[in-house]
């Protein structure tokens, strides 16, 4: 295997995760090899490991060695590509790095990601019908995903994004001023996907619109709020939803405010202790999910019915978090417009 492809994908115990996340994208999006000085292998990281560390309290400055896996499943150099696919299909992995006798990197088998490799069975479905109070006047004759951030509305931007990875299939919620949006997208054919709109007459809810959908979808569907601008990887949620079984996937932001006072701790009416303009962390709502068709089931039919709701309908088990570490920016207020345009301006997105 090409060296330099090998060493595009490893990486230090000691290096940050935001290099650990580089390589994964050097892998196609499947696996970072975690390797000491003369290139053995002592761990890998994948892109789950990555969320599930953030969940945790992990950042991308926290370094490799704090979520590797110190055992990773490998295969020794000379093993036929025959044995392997039966290793990977019988331990239900995705991904094996090869190795020699002394245990240094000389290969990587990735196998397909079944039924993800073809994002175009996955519908994408996009709320855009809100009324964008929060940027009256502005949205008061055009919609907000019309919007326009770097000369383009940000749907545009969206659409671009699922097309160029692989997602063909999108369906449209409109409602305020839908023939803007319909007379600019029509088909969809101009930006290489195919569009279907889902028209309602009354508010419905980030839920309640999809079960307005023309056909039940047999496979997992992602729906996003249409005023998000995010370099997230759709297929890296989509997997994360398989991976974990679940029925509903959220797309959580980290978010962080800082108390501009020195906040007094207390035990009673007694001063416990002091914290000088602490912190708070959070995850939000990204307005990015994954729904797999039995969780449409339990949408009612004809009434408002908002996102969390449906969340709550479910067993625990079955409802997942997925934090971003992508950039990510809900265009609500009008700050967060100009902080959307400044970004273009600056060639960051």
């Amino acid at each position: 295997m090409d060296e330099n492809f090998l060493k595009s994908v490893s990486l230090l115990e000691g290096q940050p995760l935001s290099d650990a996340v580089a390589c994964i994208e050097a892998s196609g999006g499947q696996i970072a090899l975690v390797v000491d000085g003369r290139f053995r292998l002592i761990g890998t990281i994948t892109d789950g490991d990555i969320r599930r560390g953030i969940l945790r309290g992990a950042n991308l400055e926290s370094t490799a060695s704090e979520i590797m896996h110190r055992q990773p499943r490998s295969v020794l150099q000379g093993t036929s590509f025959a044995e392997i696919d039966a290793i990977m299909r019988r331990e239900r992995i995705l991904q094996v790095p090869v190795v020699d006798a002394e245990g240094i990197v000389v290969g990587l088998h990735i196998a397909d990601k079944v039924n993800l490799t073809d994002f175009a069975a996955h519908r994408a479905v996009i709320m855009v019908g809100g009324l964008g109070t929060r940027l009256r006047p502005i949205t008061e004759t055009v919609p907000k995903p019309m919007i326009e951030v770097g000369g383009r509305p940000i749907l545009e931007h969206i659409l671009e994004r699922f097309h160029g990875q692989g997602f063909r299939r999108i369906s449209l919620c409109v409602n305020h001023l839908a023939g803007v949006i319909e007379d600019h997208f029509g088909t969809g054919a101009r930006f290489g996907v195919e569009i279907d709109y889902v028209r309602e007459t009354k508010r419905m809810g980030t839920a309640g619109a999809l079960s307005l959908l023309a056909e039940r979808p047999d496979k997992p569907i992602i729906v996003m709020n249409g005023d998000i601008l995010t370099s997230i990887n759709f297929g890296q949620m989509l997997a994360f939803h398989y991976e974990n079984g679940a029925l509903a996937t959220m797309g959580l932001n980290r978010y962080q405010y800082q108390i501009p006072y020195g906040v007094v701790d207390l035990r009673h009416q007694h001063i416990s202790g002091f914290s000088e303009k602490p912190v708070l962390d959070f995850f939000v709502n990204a307005g990015i999910y994954v729904i797999s068709p039995e969780a449409l089931d339990l949408i009612p039919p004809g009434r408002f019915f908002d996102m969390p709701s449906l969340f709550d309908q479910l067993a625990p088990s079955k409802r997942i978090a997925f934090p971003l570490h992508e950039y990510w920016l809900d265009i609500g207020r009008p700050d967060d417009l100009n902080l959307a345009m400044d970004k273009f301006a600056e060639a960051e997105l």
